[in-house]
């Protein structure tokens, strides 16, 4: 498997980090000024150049380093979402906060857990994002964009496994992700604000990967394998009992 030469990089330190450290923090500060003079298009623009570096190696190389930051660029364009559909200049500024604090704590990490996290985070805060800016798009749009978010996350979670089938793992996640996104596209309801697909995609996305987790780790037992199918299956029932199936938009 090819990995990104950019995971090869070793960790600033000293008066470097401190000016690492202060770039970081600007992108945000830039995002949030351009947000408010209502150049969302610039904002979109600087997220993406700000990953230049992926293109800094030989071609052959891009589509891996397109796949490991893919997770950072979602929760990037995701803040800007959030961003305009807020109703106040503070809230925007919160967004800031919390993308600085992706970029600052959580983006940099490299242990198992810590990128399981960020892929978890990444997929649930996308498809938010997702449903925000398209939920009166068209329907295979909407369908195509879940199924690729699902499967870069799924491919950012299996990749720091070294799970041999990372590629069928994740297409079969994206294409679950998409299928359900179809159905479901149908009778797209919001429960405050919460679209009813990333309800289900969430339960049953986090209840899977922690058992992926725990198992790779051989910290399964057969009590908490019942505990978390039967949370994932709850969730699903009282989705199920409770929708409106009518054909609308709520």
């Amino acid at each position: 498997m090819i990995r990104p030469l950019l995971s090869k990089i070793k960790p600033v330190t000293g008066f470097a980090y401190f000016l690492h450290l202060g770039l970081l923090l600007l992108l945000p500060l830039i995002v949030f000024v351009l947000v408010r003079l209502n150049f969302v298009v610039l904002a979109v623009s600087i997220i993406v150049l700000s990953k230049w570096r992926m293109f800094a190696v030989r071609p052959r190389f891009w589509p891996a380093n397109i796949r490991a930051n893919a997770v950072d660029i979602m929760v990037g364009l995701s803040i800007v979402v959030f961003m305009v559909h807020s109703q106040s200049a503070f809230m925007q500024f919160v967004w800031a906060l919390l993308y600085g604090s992706w970029l600052i704590f959580l983006k940099p990490a490299t242990g198992t857990l810590m990128v399981s996290l960020q892929a978890l985070v990444s997929q649930t805060t996308t498809l938010m994002a997702l449903f925000l800016a398209w939920a009166d798009g068209p329907l295979y749009g909407l369908v195509l964009s879940a199924g690729l978010i699902c499967y870069l996350a799924a491919h950012h979670f299996f990749d720091s496994f070294d799970e041999p089938y990372v590629k069928m793992l994740s297409y079969l996640w994206g294409y679950f992700a998409a299928a359900l996104t179809w159905l479901l596209g149908h009778w797209l309801l919001f429960y405050r604000g919460v679209p009813q697909p990333l309800v289900l995609l969430t339960a049953i996305g986090y209840g899977l990967a922690t058992l992926y987790y725990l198992d790779h780790f051989e910290r399964l037992n057969t009590t908490l394998k019942k505990q978390f199918v039967f949370v994932m299956i709850a969730v699903i029932l009282i989705v199920i009992i409770f929708s409106d199936w009518g054909d609308k938009v709520v």
